[in-house]
C-alpha cells in the first residue's frame, strides 16, 4: 500500500480543478475494466470527474457494468483519448506495470504526459512512476482499489456501482475465487461489496452466462483435439485464424478457454495458442497450478509475462512451429 505520506499527497492531488484520467492495459479484461470504473465512480462520489480510457475495445460481456458506455476506446476515438491524456493533471495507471502494455498508441502518449502518474497494479516488475502501489500477492487490481479507498478512510463512499464493478474484477481475475492467491481478505472485501449492493447472481449471469453459438462451436473444436504432453502434466489447446473466421469470432469469445486444460486430472500447465485475426503472430495464454511459474517461462521464451499462475505471450512463428517449439521448451523445465 502507499505510505501514509503518499496517501496524503495523493489526497491533495485529487481536487475538483484537476483533470483526472484512468488508463488500463491493451486488451482490457474484467479486472482492468472493473478497477477503472470502480475508481471512476469512487472519484465521482468525492465530487471529482475522471475520464476512463482503454487502448482498444473490450468484450461485450463486460459492457453491462455501470459507466461502461462512457469509456473512451482509443482505437475508435483517437483524438479524444489523445487530448485527454495530453491535458491530464493526474493519471491513474491500473492493472498494468509498464507504459508499453497500454499499446502502441496510448503507451507513447502516457510516456510523454507530464501528469502525475499513480500506478495501482499486481503484476511483477513494475516500472517507476510518481506513486507506485504494487503487490503481486493480491489477486486482482479491483481488490487493490478497495484497499486504496480504505487507506483514504472513505469506505463510506462505496456504493452499488462501485461494488458491482470491483466485484466483477475480483471474480474474473480469481477465476471465480478458485485461484490460490484468493485470500481470506479477498473474501472479506467481497462480503463488504455484497453488503454495498453487489448481487453475485446477477454479476455472474451478466458476465459468464453470455455464450454465443459461435463461442460454443470454437470451444467444441479445441476440446475435440486437446493434447496432453510431458507425462500428462501439460495440456495444449489451439485455434487457427481460418477457424476463428469460420465461426464468426468476436472479441472475448475465447475468454477462459485456457482454463479447460487445467481441469484435466494431473495437469500442471495449460497453454492456449491462437493465431491473431489480423497480424502474423501467435497469442498465447498460460495457466498453472501450485508453484509452477508460467510468468518466468513466458518471459524467457514467449515475449510475455504476468503472474506465477497466469501469464500471456506472443510468438512470431506459424502456429505449428510455435507449438513444436513450446514442446521443446517444456522438456527442460521442471514441471
Amino acid at each position: 500500500m502507499f505510505t501514509a505520506s503518499e496517501i496524503s499527497q495523493i489526497e491533495n492531488l485529487l481536487t475538483a480543478d484537476k483533470k483526472i484520467v484512468i488508463i488500463s492495459h491493451y486488451n482490457p479484461d474484467g479486472d482492468a475494466v472493473g478497477s477503472s470504473l470502480g475508481l471512476k465512480h469512487f472519484l465521482k462520489n468525492k465530487g471529482l470527474d475522471a475520464t476512463v480510457i482503454v487502448p482498444n475495445d473490450f468484450p461485450k460481456f463486460l459492457k453491462w457494468m455501470p459507466g461502461a458506455k462512457k469509456i473512451i476506446i482509443a482505437d475508435y476515438k483517437r483524438k479524444a483519448a489523445g487530448e485527454a491524456i495530453y491535458h491530464a493533471d493526474v493519471i491513474f495507471i491500473l492493472d498494468f506495470n509498464a507504459a508499453h502494455r497500454s499499446g502502441n498508441m496510448v503507451g507513447p502518449w502516457l510516456e510523454k504526459s507530464r501528469a502525475v502518474k499513480i500506478l495501482i497494479d499486481h503484476h511483477q516488475q513494475p516500472e517507476d512512476f510518481d506513486f507506485v502501489y504494487s503487490d503481486v500477492t493480491v489477486p486482482a487490481t479491483c481488490q487493490m482499489i478497495y484497499h486504496f479507498i480504505q487507506a483514504l478512510g472513505q469506505e463510506n463512499l462505496v456504493d452499488q456501482d462501485i461494488a458491482e464493478c470491483l466485484y466483477t474484477g475480483i471474480m474474473t481475475d480469481t477465476g471465480g475465487f478458485r485461484f490460490r492467491s484468493t485470500s481470506a481478505t479477498t473474501h472479506r472485501i467481497v462480503a463488504n461489496l455484497i453488503e454495498k449492493g453487489a448481487d453475485p447472481a446477477m454479476i455472474t449471469s451478466n458476465t459468464w452466462d453470455t455464450n454465443t453459438v459461435s463461442r460454443l462451436h470454437l470451444l467444441a473444436l479445441i476440446l475435440g483435439r486437446i493434447e496432453v504432453v510431458k507425462d500428462g502434466k501439460v495440456a495444449i489447446l489451439f485455434l487457427k485464424r481460418d477457424e476463428l473466421k469460420q465461426y464468426g469470432f468476436q472479441k472475448g469469445d475465447t475468454e477462459g478457454f485456457v482454463n479447460y486444460g487445467l481441469s484435466i486430472m494431473g495437469t500442471q500447465v495449460s497453454a492456449f495458442f491462437m493465431e491473431d485475426l489480423y497480424e502474423d503472430f501467435i497469442k498465447i495464454s498460460f495457466r498453472s497450478k501450485d508453484d509452477v511459474d508460467v510468468n518466468q517461462f513466458s518471459r524467457q521464451y514467449f515475449n510475455g509475462g504476468g503472474h506465477i499462475n497466469a501469464a500471456g505471450g506472443k510468438y512470431f512463428m506459424p502456429i505449428a512451429e510455435t507449438i513444436e517449439d513450446f514442446k521443446e521448451f517444456i522438456e527442460v523445465e521442471q514441471f
